[in-house]
């Protein structure tokens, strides 16, 4: 399992602000972080990929 902390998620081309990500995630939207020691939290990286993943798939399903 890979970490992914907040600020390298522009890496997976998620470039949404940290408010905005907080709101998706409140909202059940966005997966969710893992908090670490002291005051950090990162993202599993399969489950930002997944969520990528189900985004093109609903836009190709839209385009369909």
């Amino acid at each position: 399992m890979t970490l992914i902390p907040l600020t390298k998620l522009s890496d997976k081309g998620i470039t949404y602000s940290r408010n905005y990500i907080d709101r998706l995630i409140k909202e059940d939207r966005f997966p969710k972080p893992v908090f670490l020691p002291p005051r950090r939290r990162a993202f599993i990286e399969s489950e930002i990929d997944e969520w990528v993943k189900a985004r093109v798939d609903r836009r190709d399903e839209v385009a369909a």
